[in-house]
This record gives C-alpha cells, sequence and structure tokens, in this order.
C-alpha cells in the first residue's frame, strides 16, 4: 500500500473566545479531514522530546520518527541541503532571517514577508559588504535565508525570532554557553549590529517603506549546527522511494537527508496564497511512482504567528478544501489503495503567536481499516481515539 503524509504546518491551536471558544481547527469546515477521522483511526502524537525547542525542525523531523538526541544539528543544517550547500567539515551553519526592527524592537520575523526577489539583491548586498572567506550569506525564500561560518563553534544561545515579535532584540543578542564559543557569539553579534547599519541605508528597504511595507533592515540569525548523520527513510523503514513537497528549505532539506525526491512547485509560497492546486496534483503525480509523499503546506503556521484567527481557519478551509478533498477523491479512482495521515507538526496558537510543545492530533485512513469511535477531527475530539499519545517512531511504524 502506498502512503501520503498531509502535514498542515502549525495548523492545531488553543481555543479562541472570539471563535465561541473553539479552536480555528473546530470552527473551520472541514468535511474531508472529517470524513477520513469518521473511517480511519486517530490519536495525538508528542513530537517534542523533553529538552526541545517546539521548532518545525524538530517536530517534522519527529513526525517522520528520527531520534532527535541522536540526529538534531538544528535548522540552518537542513535548509542548507535544499539549497544545495554542501557543508564541510568545522563550517556553522545558520538560519538567518531578514527581520523588521522599529526602534529596538523586533517588529515581525518576516520583513513583511518580504519576496524572494528583493530578499536576494540585500542578501548579496551583505555578502559584498561583510562576507568574506569566513562568512558566507546564501539566499533562500522570501525572508528565510542560510549563514555559514568556518570555524564556527555551535554552542551559542540564539533566539528564534518568531518566538519574540514586538520584544526588545538587544537582551536576545547571541551569548555563548561555553567561554570557547565566545568568538562565534561576538561574531554574530557584530553580523547582526552591521547589517543593520548597512540595510537601514539601502535603497530597496527606502523604496519599501515609501510604499508602506516593513523594511528587512536587520539579519537574525539562529538554530546552528554541524552537518548531520541521518539515517534514510528506506534504512530505517525500507521505503523503496519517496519524495517531500514544500515551499519552504526547511522540510525540503529534511527530505534530502531522509533520501526523498524533492519536487519544486511553481507558486508555491509558504503562504495563504500558495498554489494549493499544483501542490496536490504534484502529490498524485508522485504518488504514481513512489511509495511515499510526504506534503507539507506551511500556511496555518504563518496565520499563526501573526496572529490571525479568521485567516488561519481560511488556510484550514483552503487546506481540506483544496488538498485533502482533490487527492481523496482523485485516489478512489486508482486500484491500488493509498493510506493517508493528516495532522500538524505542532500548534502555532494565534494568541500566543509562537509554537507550543503540545502534543498534535492525527488521522490515520487506510481503505478497508476497522474506524475507531472518532467522527470528527480536531485538537480535543482524537482523545478519544485508537490511540492516546505516541512519542518516538510509533507513529510512523503505525501509519507504515
Amino acid at each position: 500500500m502506498k502512503s501520503i503524509i498531509i502535514l498542515g504546518d502549525g495548523m492545531a491551536d488553543e481555543p479562541v473566545s472570539t471563535l465561541g471558544g473553539k479552536t480555528p481547527l473546530q470552527y473551520a469546515h472541514t468535511p474531508y479531514m472529517d470524513m477520513l477521522a469518521e473511517r480511519g483511526v486517530t490519536g495525538r502524537l508528542n513530537t517534542v522530546p523533553d529538552g526541545f525547542h517546539p521548532g518545525s525542525e524538530v517536530a517534522n523531523l519527529s513526525v517522520l520518527g528520527y531520534d532527535l538526541p541522536e540526529v538534531y544539528e538544528g535548522r540552518g543544517v537542513l535548509e542548507a541541503a535544499s539549497m544545495g550547500v554542501t557543508l564541510q567539515a568545522g563550517e556553522l551553519a545558520l538560519r538567518c532571517n531578514l527581520i523588521c526592527v522599529e526602534g529596538d524592537i523586533i517588529k515581525n520575523h518576516s520583513s513583511g514577508h518580504i519576496p524572494t526577489e528583493e530578499a536576494a539583491e540585500l542578501i548579496e548586498y551583505l555578502n559584498e559588504n561583510v562576507g568574506s572567506e569566513q562568512v558566507r550569506f546564501h539566499t533562500g525564500v522570501s525572508y528565510r535565508h542560510l549563514l555559514v561560518i568556518k570555524g564556527g563553534d555551535k554552542r551559542v544561545d540564539c533566539t528564534p525570532p518568531h518566538d519574540v515579535p514586538l520584544h526588545p532584540f538587544r537582551p536576545l543578542l547571541v551569548r555563548p554557553r561555553v567561554a570557547e564559543a565566545e568568538g562565534t557569539a561576538s561574531l554574530l553579534n557584530f553580523l547582526i549590529e552591521k547589517s543593520q547599519k548597512l540595510l537601514k541605508e539601502h535603497p530597496l528597504n527606502k523604496k519599501r517603506m515609501a510604499a508602506g511595507k516593513d523594511p528587512a533592515n536587520s539579519i537574525w540569525p539562529w538554530s546552528p549546527g554541524y552537518r548531520p548523520a541521518m539515517h534514510t527513510l528506506h534504512e530505517m523503514y525500507g521505503i523503496r522511494k519517496g519524495a517531500v513537497i514544500s515551499a519552504v528549505d526547511l522540510i525540503r532539506g529534511i527530505g534530502v537527508y531522509a533520501g526523498l525526491e524533492v519536487i519544486r512547485v511553481e507558486g508555491a509560497t509558504g503562504l495563504y496564497d500558495t498554489n494549493y492546486e499544483g501542490k496536490a496534483r504534484a502529490a498524485l503525480e508522485a504518488l504514481k511512482t513512489n511509495d511515499f509523499v510526504y506534503l507539507h503546506i506551511e500556511a496555518s503556521d504563518e496565520a499563526g504567528h501573526e496572529g490571525n484567527v479568521g485567516l488561519k481557519v481560511k488556510t484550514i478551509e483552503y487546506l481540506d478544501s483544496r488538498i485533502v478533498g482533490p487527492l481523496y477523491e482523485a485516489l478512489q479512482t486508482w486500484d491500488e489503495p493509498v493510506a493517508i495521515a493528516i495532522l500538524p507538526d505542532h500548534p502555532t496558537p494565534c494568541a500566543l503567536r509562537t509554537h507550543t510543545n503540545q502534543p498534535i492530533p492525527f488521522l490515520i485512513y487506510k481503505p478497508g481499516q476497522k474506524p475507531d469511535s472518532v467522527k470528527i477531527y480536531d485538537e480535543f475530539s482524537v482523545e478519544n481515539g485508537k490511540f492516546a499519545v505516541l512519542k518516538e517512531n510509533q507513529f510512523m511504524r503505525e501509519f507504515l
């Protein structure tokens, strides 16, 4: 039986008063996800092991059943793999956001979701002015970029910028955890402060401000690490051939290390305006030649970070009507059965505007299986499902 995981990033939430005490997932109209829950089995999954930050890199690796203490090396290394940047021994990789700072405050983590074309101009400008044999910036997607430092020490504390909107940035600058990492921390803080001086005067940012847009006036490096040692999904589960579909480098990078084919979809943005139909078509095509597909949709997470409840409801409904529905209907015409799993990686509550480490709801649908008693899919209904709280690789082993 072939398999597809449909992951709605950050889709889980907490009850919202403006929605009558319901979560966005409860409030949203999701007939296809509810139908699959009614015909399948459900439960909850702990995607954030003890001692780990509830980042998407941690949660998605957990969904796929990786042993985090064994393989975790941060977010930057995974995005490097997606971008085709091969890390050498002794090279430190960090995710490098282009953020918007207003005075001493981090206004947002995304510079108003700056387009990739504009961001690329700023990244190249930084390379020209502060790049060196030791320091190199690499352009990613929108506000998400990569910083590589030769000889860097990963033993530094860096704060994810999406965790601290509207906070002063100076108390959040990089701190060494050991004396040997003081040089790396000092270098990173120098780059942050230098970037603010350089980007403030860049014509592109002046043009953005004149148009009423947030400027990309600071870098913010975080999630440091070295090249990880990860097994492929073939080695772990015997999956002969698989594919990953996502708009973001992080998930593509996980796919590279997991031995999956990376499929890029034109118009995939990581936001609510992403090419849902294109992703659904790509997933169906991938399933024709692959045993396993990991289909990642980022939109709900970004809505959660913005604290936009209405937008989050819309992204969940889009996931149901434009991804789950078309995929399910198309698969009904196939001779070979396909197992479907739907879940988020972590909650991104709109009230908090950041990730939390609560267990997430999942459903698994396999044609012909005996269903449990759950009739709808949300954070609370699955507490009555077949599974209590799974952890480590239990979800993947059950699904496969």
